[in-house]
């Protein structure tokens, strides 16, 4: 997706990812959080002014979990699972504002 590292503090377990005005903090559960694995439930949604380009980038690797569509709800959206098994959403308002 274009991001690089920012910021890496090893000993903390911690980083940070950017891209333009995007930046993304990374980080393992602190102290008080048993960590064995990487665990998340649920999705990461990216709402974005430029859904069709980012689909544009993305759709012809094998990331995919679902193609980009026109939602009932009024987005339009698709979805990529990262190498953890994650999925991340793409998503943009089709109602004016």
């Amino acid at each position: 997706m274009g991001f690089s590292e920012a910021n890496y503090v090893e000993e903390w377990s911690w980083g940070l990812a950017k891209k333009d005005e995007i930046e993304i903090m990374l980080a393992k559960p602190n102290e008080h959080t048993p960590y064995e694995n990487p665990f998340f439930t649920g999705s990461l949604y990216i709402n974005t002014n430029d859904v069709d380009g980012w689909w544009n980038k993305l759709k012809d690797t094998e990331y995919i979990y679902y193609p980009i569509e026109n939602c009932e709800y009024g987005m339009r959206e698709f979805a990529i699972e990262d190498c953890n098994g994650y999925i991340l959403q793409f998503g943009q308002d089709l109602l004016p504002e």
